[in-house]
């Protein structure tokens, strides 16, 4: 009987190239060469110039301002995947679409994180990888294997290597809402800071729209921490950066995974009131969208070493301490 041997393959979508050359790179591999072409009434096309058979092969796509367009390239890729008979796909969106969408507020609206789940399984992909699902749950949308990465230690590699001492000594992590408590909490252990939590109140029916109420926690005088999973019109960050001045804080410094920085967030990063944002490159950030207070950290080496641990059938759990 003959043993096959297993053969990793990267290819990828147009959303991110840099990224994807990076991942591969830290495989010490190149990504699959692939014809890309968008006709002129808007349809896409993807052909693999090499074979696709019998392959373990990671589909790497994020999502940014093309979000529609992206997921339709994807789809096509995955389907072309899956005729060209690979054994195994996985897609790495390290970036998830539509993840706002994770469920029900009102009557009347779709649970859209679950429709893309079902898209991303019809069109034949078997497993996915994504960072800082913004709500966990999605992991039980898709029926197959989900590996939920966290983009903590790259974040928390570099905050520990830029604080000053005065900045170490006076920390305070702070959640900007409600719903990242548990993450803003497993940051305040690691660092061993206190932690601080913003009550703000959101209309259901105005997009993108805050008010800040209150503060719970000690911020005067203290360098604020403000970690969130994305920034993409960047209203909740400011407002929250502007209560915590307001407030007495002495710094307040942004840290986030993924960098969407829609409409009008590179003007509102610039405010007084925040004084550095630091983020990955989960999502391309082009240069026209950076700034002088702005950190891109890479998380090819993230995604290189998950996409390592599934392809030799290892643990991804154990990259995070077994830690959720």
């Amino acid at each position: 009987m003959t043993k096959t041997k297993k053969r990793l393959v990267v290819v990828a979508g147009r959303s991110h190239p840099e990224l994807a050359t990076s991942v591969a790179e830290h495989l010490g591999i190149e990504v699959a060469p692939t014809e890309h072409r968008t006709f002129a009434s808007g349809e896409i096309y993807t052909r693999f110039e090499v074979s696709m058979r019998g392959s373990d092969v990671f589909l790497i796509q994020s999502f940014s301002q093309n979000v529609n367009e992206e997921l339709m390239e994807l789809l096509i890729m995955l389907d072309a995947l899956k005729r060209a008979s690979a054994k195994r796909v996985t897609v790495v969106a390290p970036y998830y679409p539509y993840s706002r969408q994770d469920k029900k507020g009102r009557g009347r609206e779709p649970i859209s994180a679950r429709l893309i789940t079902d898209l991303i399984a019809q069109a034949g992909a078997d497993r996915i990888m994504s960072v800082d699902l913004h709500a966990s749950q999605i992991q039980g949308f898709f029926d197959g294997p989900v590996d939920h990465l966290f983009a903590k230690p790259v974040l928390m590699n570099h905050f520990k290597e830029s604080f000053t001492e005065a900045e170490r000594e006076n920390l305070t992590v702070v959640s900007p809402d409600m719903g990242r408590v548990r993450v803003a909490d497993q940051w305040s252990e690691s660092l061993g800071a206190p932690l601080a939590i913003i009550h703000k109140r959101r209309d259901p029916k105005v997009a993108n729209q805050i008010t800040v109420h209150e503060i719970v926690g000690q911020v005067a005088g203290r360098t604020c921490l403000l970690v969130d999973d994305m920034i993409d019109t960047a209203g909740t960050i400011v407002k929250a950066a502007q209560a915590l001045k307001a407030n007495g804080a002495e710094k307040v410094i942004v840290g986030a995974t993924h960098a969407i920085l829609s409409g009008p967030a590179v003007e509102r990063l610039g405010d007084d009131a925040i004084d550095r944002v630091v983020v990955t490159d989960t999502v391309p950030v082009p240069q026209d969208r950076r700034f002088e207070n702005l950190t891109v950290l890479s998380s090819a080496p993230l995604l290189a070493r998950a996409i390592r641990e599934v392809f030799d059938d290892g643990s991804v759990t154990s990259m995070f301490d077994g830690a959720a």
